[in-house]
């Protein structure tokens, strides 16, 4: 599933959703933009690096597991094109924040959202909110 919109802009509501899951990606886009967020979704992480502009998004919500390029490998990506995007990582599984840091060495004190899967469409909400509210 790609959400892939002509005209992209800077918007402060913008978010670029990646899981390779498509009912995960498809359930999440839903309610995202039901609570008036921009989303653009994609299943595989290599189509979203391509496909990314700097500025063009104020958030990136990346699942830690996916083939062909993981969410940490996405990550140091699209830092390299945008030094400014929030970025949070979704997992169904437990990280602790050695395995964070050994992966992510730069992050040091500006520790990136963990999101647990499954989550209530509310809580995710909530999460980026505040994620967003950051500066």
């Amino acid at each position: 599933m790609q959400s892939n919109n002509n005209k992209i802009k800077e918007d402060p509501s913008r978010i670029l959703l990646v899981d390779d899951e498509p009912d995960v990606t498809l359930g999440f886009e839903i309610g995202l933009e039901d609570s008036g967020f921009v989303v653009d979704s994609f299943n595989d992480p290599i189509l979203a690096l391509s496909s990314f502009k700097q500025g063009s998004y104020s958030l990136a919500l990346f699942d830690i597991r996916m083939p062909k390029l993981n969410g940490f490998e996405l990550y140091r990506e699209i830092r390299k094109i945008d030094d400014k995007i929030k970025i949070c990582f979704m997992t169904a599984f437990d990280i602790q924040n050695e395995k964070l840091e050994e992966e992510l060495p730069t992050i040091h004190s500006a520790k990136p959202l963990v999101v647990r899967k499954p989550i209530r469409i509310d809580d995710l909400i909530a999460k980026i909110n505040s994620e967003l509210s950051k500066d």
